[in-house]
C-alpha cells in the first residue's frame, strides 16, 4: 500500500541528522509529509504502530557493482538493473548508483543508455550512474582489468560529457594521473561527481585534481597511494583535503577497524566520510562465485577474490557497515546512520531527493530493531516491500 496518508508511531526516527523520540513519521503516496509529535497525527491517517526500534531513511549506497545474481558489467540492460535495485531495496539501500568498472567503450555505452533508460521507465532505486574506470592508474588497477586502462582522450571526454546530459547523476573514478585538471573541471562544470581513486598519485597531483573539481576519494585506502611520512598520497589528500568526501568499505576486509577510527578522527571537513557497500553479484544472494571480465570471482568467509586472493569487491551491505562503525567505535548510531543516508545523499542532492525523512522527500523508510541484522520493515516510495 502507497496511496493514501499514512503515519508510523511507536520507534524513534532518525531524519538522517536528527533523532526525535515520540514522534510519528507521515507520508502520503510516496513523499513524506513531515515528523510530528505523535499527538498531532492527522485524523485522516492511516496509523501503524511499531513496537519500539528505529527508523530512518532508505540507505544511499553510491557505488554498487551488482546484486541478485547480477554484474552490471556482464548484463547492461533495464533488466538487470530492475534485479540489482531490487536486491539492494530488499537490503535497505532503496537508492544505489549502478556501477560499471573498467570496461570496452561500447559496454560504457550500454551502460549509459540502459540507466538513461532505466530511469525514463521508472525503475525504482535507480539514482544515476557510477563509471569506475576505465581512467586508472595499472599499478592500482586492483580487480579492474589492465589492458582495457587508459587515459583520458577527448572522445572519452564527449561521451562523459554526453551521458551527463542523459543522466540525473553521472560519478566517475579517475586516477588523477590518468587524466588532466581541465579534463576534472570540464566535467566538475557539467555537474558530475568526480571521485579520485585507483591511484597511485603524490599529494600534490591529487591537490590539483581537488582544485580543479574533484569532490570524492573511492573506497578509501584501497588502491591508492598511502599516506607515508614524506609523500601524504592520495590517503593523505583524502583526510587532509576538507573539499574531499571519502567512500569507506566498512566490512573489516578491506580495511582495518583502527583505521577507519584513525581516518574519522583525522577527516578535514567540509567533507566527510560515507559508506558504500562496493557490493558485487552476490548481495541478495547464495551464490558463491561468479565472472568479472572472464576472470572467476570467489566468496569465501565475507571476502571476494580473484583466484589470485585479489580482492575483487565486497560482499557487503549498509546496515552491516552501520553496525561496523558502531561495533568498532568509529562513530555513533547516529553518525554511522548520516554515513549510509544523508552524507551520501548531499553528493547527489541536485539529481534526487533521498537520504532525509522530511518534508518533500522520497518515502523510503527503514525500521531497524536492535540486534537483528537485517531490516525489520522496508518501505520504498512508500510502499512496504519487507
Amino acid at each position: 500500500m502507497s496511496g493514501g496518508l499514512r503515519a508510523l508511531t511507536g520507534a524513534e526516527i532518525f531524519d538522517g541528522t536528527t533523532r526525535h523520540a515520540r514522534h510519528a513519521l507521515v507520508w502520503d503516496g510516496g513523499v513524506v509529509r513531515g515528523i510530528v509529535p505523535e499527538a498531532e497525527v492527522p485524523e485522516a491517517a492511516d496509523v501503524t504502530c511499531l513496537t519500539g526500534g528505529l527508523l530512518c531513511p532508505g540507505f544511499v549506497d553510491l557505488q554498487v557493482n551488482g546484486g541478485g545474481g547480477v554484474l552490471f558489467n556482464d548484463d547492461q540492460s533495464v533488466a538487470a538493473l530492475r534485479m540489482i535495485a531490487a536486491a539492494h531495496a530488499g537490503l535497505g539501500a532503496t537508492s544505489i548508483l549502478p556501477t560499471l568498472i573498467t570496461d570496452t567503450p561500447d559496454r560504457t555505452d550500454n551502460a549509459i543508455s540502459a540507466v538513461a533508460d532505466a530511469i525514463d521507465q521508472g525503475v525504482d532505486g535507480i539514482i544515476g550512474l557510477h563509471l569506475e574506470g576505465p581512467h586508472l592508474s595499472v599499478p592500482r588497477k586492483g580487480a579492474h582489468d589492465a589492458t582495457l586502462i587508459r587515459a583520458m582522450d577527448d572522445a572519452d571526454l564527449a561521451r562523459l560529457l554526453d551521458a551527463a546530459i542523459r543522466l540525473p547523476l553521472l560519478k566517475i573514478t579517475v586516477a588523477p594521473e590518468t587524466v588532466t585538471p581541465d579534463q576534472i573541471a570540464a566535467l566538475h562544470d557539467a555537474g558530475v561527481l568526480v571521485s579520485l581513486g585507483h591511484s597511485d598519485a603524490g599529494f600534490a597531483t591529487c591537490q590539483a585534481a581537488a582544485s580543479a573539481g574533484a569532490r570524492c576519494v573511492t573506497h578509501l585506502f584501497n588502491a591508492m597511494s598511502q599516506l607515508g611520512n614524506r609523500e601524504p598520497g592520495l590517503v593523505g589528500a583524502a583526510l587532509t583535503l576538507g573539499s574531499l568526501s571519502a567512500g569507506l568499505i566498512a566490512d573489516g576486509v578491506h580495511v582495518h577497524e583502527a583505521s577507519v577510527r584513525a581516518a574519522m578522527a583525522a577527516k578535514a571537513g567540509p567533507g566527510q566520510m560515507f559508506l558504500v557497500s562496493d557490493a558485487m553479484a552476490v548481495a541478495g544472494s547464495d551464490i558463491d562465485s561468479f565472472t568479472l571480465n572472464d576472470r572467476r570471482i570467489l566468496r569465501r568467509d565475507g571476502r571476494l577474490t580473484l583466484e589470485n586472493g585479489t580482492l575483487a569487491g565486497a560482499d557487503l551491505d549498509l546496515l552491516t557497515a552501520v553496525r561496523n562503525m558502531v561495533l568498532w567505535g568509529a562513530a555513533s548510531e547516529e553518525v554511522a546512520l548520516a554515513m549510509a543516508t544523508s552524507i551520501p545523499a548531499d553528493l547527489c542532492a541536485a539529481a534526487c531527493n533521498v537520504g532525509r525523512l522530511e518534508e518533500g522527500a522520497k518515502a523510503d523508510i527503514l525500521h531497524l530493531m536492535p540486534g537483528q541484522t537485517t531490516c525489520a520493515a522496508i518501505w520504498q516510495s512508500g510502499r512496504q516491500i519487507v
